[in-house]
């Protein structure tokens, strides 16, 4: 199994002797192509669902394949599903949509925005795949997957028609009806048509036998294979993020305002959490479990709560080591006075998504302990802090948050910083702030991301300290001239006019007005 740095200690753990863990990053760690390669017989072949296989998986894994003499094929019936009897029905929950108050744009602006992104390359049509960005296109939200208000959906947009495919049994509220103007669109290009859900390849091949000779569509390289090669290749235009990606990172100010006040009552909630910790923790009844538990009590009596955006790592003493650790039955701990405590937690509300991370100890930590928080909060605050030129990507602020541990020979094996949805998905794209170069766009204002560094000695503790961030432009030099003018004024002005030395004084004021 092929993990990254995040799961190395877990993974240890909780995997038997059947299982050999692959440490991604490590130098002497194959590829999964590699590994294939040095284990395969000559001519063999690799099947894959193409269902379940992002098409630019299927494009790096197919040439390495290829090079050694191997390939790699199709499986229409995947293999775990034949056996796989019980399995559950998809979800299909109510839905629900959101006014401009939340959404600052309604989805026929972004449709047009869509529309006019499409003209400028000369495409014909778009295929959206990705649940968060249809979910954020028609101001729609569901709870199909647990912490991720999404529901399972496929679009395709052309210059002139919408096609939406989900579970029609949803489209009998009349609430979304209305949403989505179903029975009387404002205007033609803006009309919405529903298919079934299971129909998208059907429909997909449908639009491609009618292309002309330089229509072009649009898709993801990450969609699947079986949506990317229903494209013919001549026709395929495909890309590492979709104009939506790029627009839903990027918060409008109603977005930001919502995000603001999301936070507001988290903040709340955890205020109340670590007084209610502080008070009953000597009595040595608070588990990892009864304190996420806690958490999550506290943020439900805020307004707009809808739920946690991911499963909450609450996690003390050795246990805070495990990056990703959730507690469980058999791992959960008492919280003492003599542990370090790391609590990495979130929350979906109407307004905006939440995700924060606080390492704290309620007794006397050792010097050790806060020399190394010490280091992951410079780090942070370097991150918070940071003034970048326009087109900065964000693996380039990554050692700005790991400069402070490396002076002491220390470090993390997570990225820095992860984009966060608004009421969406609690890590999204297409920035973030890593070590590795993938093809991260650039950092700009109205993006936001999380700041979280840290340091986990095994066996021990772990540290980690995070907030949400909002990328903003940085304020012109002159600001920092008229702070400092305005600050001259008021000390030394006051002293001056203490001192009755009016002439002065108004020579002071009249050069110290404000540069515009």
């Amino acid at each position: 199994m092929w993990t990254d740095g995040r799961y190395f200690l877990q993974a240890s753990q909780q995997m038997d002797n059947n299982w050999t863990l692959m440490k991604m990053g490590l130098k002497e760690t194959p590829s999964q192509e590699d590994w294939l390669i040095s284990i395969l017989p000559e001519n063999s072949k690799v099947g894959v669902d193409p269902w379940i296989f992002a098409a630019d998986q299927w494009k790096n894994m197919s040439k390495a394949l290829s090079s050694a003499g191997h390939s790699l094929v199709v499986v229409q019936d995947n293999l775990i599903d034949a056996v796989w009897t019980d399995r559950p029905k998809r979800p299909s929950t109510r839905l629900r949509t959101l006014g401009l108050d939340y959404t600052g744009l309604s989805w026929q602006d972004k449709i047009t925005t869509l529309r006019a992104k499409m003209t400028e390359r000369k495409i014909s049509w778009f295929v959206a795949t990705a649940l968060d960005e249809i979910a954020w296109l028609f101001n729609l939200r569901g709870a199909d997957i647990e912490y991720n208000p999404v529901f399972f959906a496929y679009t395709i947009v052309g210059m002139n028609t919408i096609r939406l495919f989900v579970d029609t049994n949803r489209l009998a509220d009349p609430a979304l009806r209305d949403h989505l103007q179903l029975d009387s669109p404002s205007k033609p290009e803006l009309s919405v048509q529903t298919f079934p859900y299971e129909s998208v390849y059907a429909e997909l091949q449908a639009v491609c036998a009618a292309l002309g000779p330089k229509d072009k569509v649009w898709i993801c390289d990450k969609a699947s294979c079986a949506l990317t090669q229903a494209i013919p290749k001549a026709h395929r235009t495909p890309i590492p993020y979709t104009p939506l990606c790029l627009s839903k990172a990027v918060k409008n100010a109603t977005e930001v305002q919502g995000m603001k006040m999301a936070h507001i009552k988290d903040a709340v909630a955890l205020c109340e959490l670590f007084a209610w910790l502080e008070k009953e923790i000597p009595g040595g009844t608070v588990t990892e479990i009864s304190a996420a538990d806690k958490a999550e009590e506290f943020r439900s009596q805020q307004k707009d709560f809808v739920g946690l955006s991911f499963p909450t790592i609450s996690s003390v003493g050795p246990n805070g080591a495990i990056i990703h650790y959730r507690p469980l039955p058999e791992t959960n701990r008492t919280l003492t006075m003599n542990e370090v405590y790391l609590i990495d937690s979130g929350a979906q509300y109407v307004d905006g998504t939440t995700d924060v991370t606080r390492t704290v100890h309620f007794g006397t930590p050792s010097a050790y302990e806060k020399e190394c928080f010490t280091f992951v909060l410079k780090g942070h605050i370097a991150v918070s802090a940071a003034v970048f030129p326009n087109g900065t990507k964000g693996h380039l602020l990554d050692s700005f948050a790991r400069a402070a541990l490396w002076e002491s020979g220390l470090d993390y094996l997570h990225g820095t910083g992860h984009g966060v949805g608004c009421f969406l998905n609690v890590h999204e794209g297409p920035c973030g702030i890593s070590y590795k170069t993938f093809a991260d766009e650039p950092l700009e204002a109205g993006m936001i991301v999380s700041d979280e560094p840290g340091y986990y000695e095994d066996g021990s503790f772990g540290i980690r300290l995070e907030n949400v961030v909002l990328v903003i432009p940085a304020k012109p030099k002159r600001d920092w001239v008229n702070q400092y003018h305005r600050e001259c004024r008021e000390v030394v002005g006051a002293e001056l006019e203490r001192q009755g030395r009016k002439e002065a004084l108004e020579w002071l004021v009249r050069e110290t007005q404000p540069i515009v």
